[in-house]
């Protein structure tokens, strides 16, 4: 498997309180190694504060970390990038473009042509099913449409890796399960490695190859469950013995980390 992503090591402390004797550190992630191939598509789970957004804030160039490295294709990273999109729950759409003019945003800086900047954006919008609402503002817009838009954006400059924070976590059911045959969808016609932070474990299930499985702080990797399930995915996959097993095995880690630290903290 050819390495698109490689956490080496990485640990992250956050200072709680300091003062002229003492600083005292949060220490959030501790050594964690995890490597993402080719096309694969990764999810990170686990209980909450086990620092699943840190480390994705750490890859998409966003946060600093205290050891370790972050290589994308062999470089280290240095911040923000091209070769990573980013989507948020939130959808941090700018409410004084249109769904055009954010897509179209993110294309700017890279010298083409305005014409090729229109019609790019016109292409990812149609590829997120959205064609016809180019002209529309966030407001008019409902949350699905706006992920939707805010997936457009983060594909438009073809980047190598998609990293999503909780992308669907906002929606209601029917609309989160739309958006995520809408992911698979994508990602199937393109083929980019993807990181995915989620604490819905069906989700985690549903969309990916292999899911990590996060420890209660300090986050290491607890362990890797790999999701042997056919492609392409339909939701009624979710009714099979096999994606009841993989389901049960994750809740029951996280369920551990979670009695753990219940334990530490008592």
């Amino acid at each position: 498997m050819t390495a698109k992503l490689q956490i080496q090591s990485v640990s992250k402390s956050f200072v709680q309180r300091q003062d002229r004797q003492k600083q005292d550190r949060l220490q959030v992630l501790q050594g964690i190694d995890l490597t993402l191939g080719e096309n694969e598509f990764v999810s990170l789970v686990g209980a909450s504060g086990c620092g699943k957004s840190t480390l994705l804030s750490i890859v998409a160039g966003l946060q600093e970390f205290d050891q370790g490295s972050v290589l994308v294709d062999g470089r280290p990273i240095t911040g923000p990038g091209r070769d990573r999109g980013v989507v948020f729950q939130g959808y941090t759409l700018m409410p004084w473009l249109t769904a055009l003019g954010n897509v179209e945003f993110a294309l700017r800086g890279l010298g083409l042509p305005a014409a090729q900047v229109k019609q790019t954006a016109r292409e990812h919008l149609a590829l997120v099913g959205l064609a016809r609402f180019a002209d529309a503002w966030p407001s008019q817009l409902s949350g699905g449409m706006k992920q939707r838009v805010a997936i457009a954006r983060a594909l438009c400059y073809r980047p190598k890796i998609l990293l999503m924070d909780e992308p669907f976590g906002a929606l209601d059911a029917l609309t989160r399960q739309q958006m995520q045959e809408l992911l698979t969808d994508i990602w199937e016609a393109h083929r980019l490695a993807v990181l995915f932070v989620t604490h819905d474990v069906d989700e985690a299930v549903y969309l990916s190859d292999r899911v990590a499985v996060m420890s209660s702080r300090p986050g290491r990797i607890k362990e890797i469950v790999p999701i042997k399930l056919p492609r392409p995915r339909a939701p009624e996959i979710a009714e099979t013995d096999e994606f009841i097993r993989l389901r049960h095995r994750i809740l029951g880690s996280i369920r551990e980390e979670v009695r753990r630290m219940a334990e530490a903290d008592g």
